[in-house]
């Protein structure tokens, strides 16, 4: 009787462990294209599926540069490259190429959420060539187009490989420095969105955290809701090239700008994340959004006697508010009344869903090379509306605080460009300055300047 128990107990087990060997993880499973190993994210999984090895479409997508759309909907994958698309289902053992349907040996599955597609027919179907080495457990995919040759410098020769020495992502910014001026390719990806850099003929230097073996470096963008991840990696080895990878969080859309200054690559995204919008008000009264700059991960210039920016900003902002509350004619909106961080695109879109009569966003200036530099100076961008107001607050503050005049000026800032209302950026005075940040830093001096920004406001409005 112990004996049939025991027999019946082992079979159990083996039925149990069957579907487990069937799609078993095969994490050392390399992917080679064009000789180079494909360095895949960790929580990236290539599974064997009845001797099918299968790839999430994420891999095909960043790593392969194929356009994948997934419709979540009716679980569709469709895979496009030039002339040639695909299209897959999850469960169903059926594609459809170029109008055509093929039969597959494997369909699409659902794994931990991950859908993941037979890398074999994917890749053929792309035009590549694939092969398989059983024991290494290796991927190689070969296309038919020839690895562009190096750069060269003016002389001909092949050029040094360029090197990073130090990646840094905040304040919707990715900055990265490097020996040299080098423009990457930047790639969108959807679902989820995705940014992606690749530097040509670069490796990293001698920054802090340099991933090796194939493995990839991240950034902490816990205070940044917006970004789920940054990632980075020697994507190839020969010639050398460096991915960045941007994977952003629940965004509605994204745009960015890019420069190179002084041997950093920056590339400027501006975020609008998927929130309801915010409903005008409609009460008879002027809508006065006051914007505190900076702020929570955010600090702003750092003062002479390193103080951050942030601070002063919402100081002065407060003071502001405390004023404006008393105005009956202004209902007045604060982008932020704490130490947060509000990206620049979320108070550009409560200003304009609000259809905001002012915008007025509130700063300290600063050129730590030049302590000595002084003097206030207002911005705002092309509207002459905006031109009026500037030139309003600017007189207030001139006079209230006596520092010097640096004038009124055109500038292309987020804040200001991208809102839709007469909207000034202050710079009220230097930071960076020793006396000047004391005076800005003094009670009585922020008090004068909260009334002249409330004078200049109220005399734009007519109140």
């Amino acid at each position: 009787m112990k004996k049939s128990i025991f027999m019946l107990l082992f079979s159990a087990l083996l039925l149990f462990l069957i579907p487990l060997h069937t799609h078993a993880a095969t994490n050392q499973t390399k992917i080679i294209l064009d000789g180079q190993e494909l360095t895949l994210p960790n929580d990236v999984e290539v599974v064997n599926v009845r001797n099918n090895i299968m790839i999430p479409i994420r891999v095909v997508a960043e790593n392969l540069k194929f356009n994948v759309k997934w419709d979540q909907k009716t679980q569709n994958v469709n895979i496009q490259q030039g002339s040639n698309a695909i299209s897959l289902t999850v469960g169903k053992e059926q594609a459809v190429v170029q109008n055509n349907t093929v039969a597959l040996n494997i369909s699409p599955q659902m794994i931990k959420n991950t859908v993941v597609v037979p890398i074999r027919f994917v890749s053929e179907e792309m035009g590549l060539k694939v092969g398989w080495n059983n024991k290494d457990k290796i991927v190689t995919l070969t296309s038919n187009t020839s690895p562009p040759s190096p750069p060269s410098n003016e002389n001909g020769n092949e050029a040094a490989t360029n090197l990073i020495h130090d990646i840094n992502y905040a304040n919707n910014q990715l900055v990265v420095s490097l020996d040299r001026e080098t423009t990457p390719v930047i790639t969108t990806l959807k679902n989820p969105e995705r940014i992606i850099l690749d530097f040509p003929s670069t490796n990293f230097g001698n920054m802090g955290q340099v991933p090796s073996g194939g493995s990839m470096g991240r950034l902490d963008t816990s205070d940044f809701p917006s970004v789920t991840e940054v990632r980075y990696s020697l994507f190839k080895n020969d010639p050398a090239q460096v991915r960045i990878v941007i994977e952003l969080n629940n965004v509605n859309s994204v745009n960015y700008t890019q420069q190179t200054i002084a041997g950093k690559f920056i590339l400027d995204l501006s975020i609008v994340n998927d929130t309801t919008p915010s409903t005008p008000i409609n009460n008879g009264k002027k809508v006065v959004v006051i914007d505190p700059g900076h702020g929570g991960s955010d600090p702003g210039t750092i003062s002479f006697t390193k103080n951050p920016e942030k601070h002063f900003a919402l100081a002065l902002g407060l003071k502001v508010q405390a004023l404006l509350e008393k105005e009956p004619g202004i209902e007045l909106i604060m982008t932020r009344e704490t130490d947060i961080y509000p990206t620049r695109s979320e108070r550009v879109k409560l200003a304009n869903d609000l259809k905001a009569d002012v915008f007025v966003s509130i700063h300290g200036n600063s050129v730590t090379a030049a302590p000595l530099v002084s003097g206030t100076e207002t911005y705002y961008y092309q509207r002459e509306s905006s031109k009026e107001l500037a030139s309003l607050i600017h007189k207030n503050l001139i006079k209230a605080l006596g520092f010097k005049d640096r004038g009124v000026k055109n500038g292309n800032y987020q804040v200001i460009r991208e809102t839709t209302m007469p909207a000034v950026l202050l710079e009220v005075g230097f930071l960076s300055n020793q006396a000047e940040e004391e005076a800005m830093m003094s009670e009585t001096n922020q008090n004068k300047a909260a009334q002249a920004i409330v004078d200049g406001i109220k005399e734009y409005l007519n109140l």
